[in-house]
């Protein structure tokens, strides 16, 4: 019989795992990298009143900027098998801080497009889910839909530290002390993610967090670009990659391309301050983390299929209305709506990465990388064609119909989803 430790006996103090440090530096880092994402909401009107580009030219460079943030994630998660997390992600800091302090040297469109869409594009596709999904598959085999909604929130709350202060810097100094502010924050994360960062539990002697079992670290993963491309070719023969992929390409034409770019501008067309709009954003980041990690806690116990339907119908539904509160002034009907908006912004990557995990098992973060690749290219598409809607018709009504519509879409495609639906960690 184990009588337990002597009497007078100091109590013996766990440390807390490290997979939950290397969580906290991943948080970390993708809140300082939040901050360049939230600056082209902002871009839209000044850039069309300094520079005379149409909101369509300008909406174009932020939908390369989307598209190439998705297309670069599946191949930045295979590099991270050959080259390790913290080079990545170190390098891919280090790009989007050079093509965010270079725009303030700009004078025409297609520099925009090289430096804000290409350079920052393929820098925060290194920075994208796919990041947060190595992190987790590699750290964790338990909490691992908690997990990813805790990382998921990073964004939500970078957009809720840097929104506020860059519109007051936008309004206040015009956009090119914004766009420094942003390089300056990127480059403030490198050594934070040099130091500490580790790639493999391994590395340090511990085992994944739930494990039983140490777990070697794989050897590097040669030839990225095929093995990005072969978890492409062999997804694409399975219907679930399909209907991810067809709901998570709505998910981000009505977050990142719609609300974040054009909010903003559209709250604007109301008589709405660009601060008190750009504020409203923020709250979204607010309730986005609760709502997040909620989704995350709620994926490691409920069907995911189900999940996602009631997200993307609650989504579609809260868009048809918004075109009737817009106003001047925010008034207690808005700021439902941003509450609501906020906890299902993001609510739908936890069971999305899930079941990804469980058709696709090892290749997850990679498939999942061409899921978002999806997410994005509809998010450039809306950034794109709601510049040309309000240039076209002067309003961007049409666009919030005909995207509560494409809602309704996911919601069902969520529900055809078959295979394991489940739960798929403890």
């Amino acid at each position: 019989m184990n009588a337990g430790p002597p009497p007078g006996a100091a109590p013996v103090r766990r440390r807390p795992h490290r997979a939950w440090s290397v969580a906290a530096v991943t948080f970390l880092t993708l809140i300082g990298a939040a901050g360049f994402a939230s600056l082209p909401g902002l871009l839209i009107d000044p850039l069309h009143a300094e520079f005379h580009w149409s909101r369509g030219t300008i909406g174009l460079a932020v939908s390369v900027n989307l598209a190439l943030y998705g297309l670069t994630a599946p191949f930045a998660a295979a590099l991270m098998d050959r080259f390790g997390i913290r080079r990545v992600v170190a390098a891919a800091l280090t790009v989007i801080a050079a093509g965010a302090g270079l725009t303030v040297f700009m004078t025409t469109s297609w520099q925009l497009i090289l430096l804000w869409g290409v350079l920052v594009g393929l820098g925060s596709g290194s920075m994208a889910l796919a990041f947060a999904a190595t992190v987790t598959n590699r750290w964790f085999t338990a909490r691992r839909g908690l997990v990813t909604g805790i990382l998921t929130a990073a964004g939500a709350s970078g957009q809720l530290v840097f929104l506020p202060l860059l519109s007051m810097i936008v309004e206040r100094h015009s956009w090119r002390p914004a766009a420094v502010t942003v390089a300056l924050a990127a480059l403030a994360v490198v050594p934070l993610v040099w130091l500490l960062l580790r790639d493999h539990p391994a590395d340090v002697g511990s085992t994944p967090y739930g494990a039983e079992e140490f777990v070697p670290k794989p050897p590097p993963q040669r030839g990225a670009a095929r093995r990005a491309l072969g978890a492409l070719f062999a997804a694409a023969r399975t219907t679930p990659f399909w209907l991810l992929s067809g709901t998570f390409a709505i998910c981000g034409a009505t977050t990142n391309g719609l609300v974040k770019t054009h909010f903003v501008p559209a709250a604007h067309d109301h008589g709405m301050p660009m601060t008190a709009a750009a504020s409203l954003l923020a709250v979204i980041g607010v309730f986005d983390i609760v709502g997040t990690i909620g989704s995350g806690w709620l994926t490691d116990r409920f069907d995911t299929r189900r999940l996602l339907a009631v997200y993307y119908a609650l989504r579609g539904l809260s868009l048809l209305f918004l075109p009737f509160l817009l106003s001047a002034a925010v008034h207690p009907p808005m700021v439902f709506f941003i509450v609501f908006y906020g906890l299902d912004w993001v609510a739908t990557v936890p069971p999305t990465l899930a079941l990804c995990r469980a058709h696709y098992g090892d290749d997850s973060a990679i498939v999942f990388g061409w899921v978002l690749a999806a997410h994005q290219v509809g998010a450039a598409l809306i950034a794109f064609l709601g510049g040309l809607a309000r240039d076209a018709l002067g309003t961007y009504d049409p666009v919030w119909y005909a995207s509560g519509a494409l809602c309704a879409v996911a919601a069902l495609m969520a529900l055809v989803l078959r295979g394991r639906t489940a739960a798929v960690t403890a």
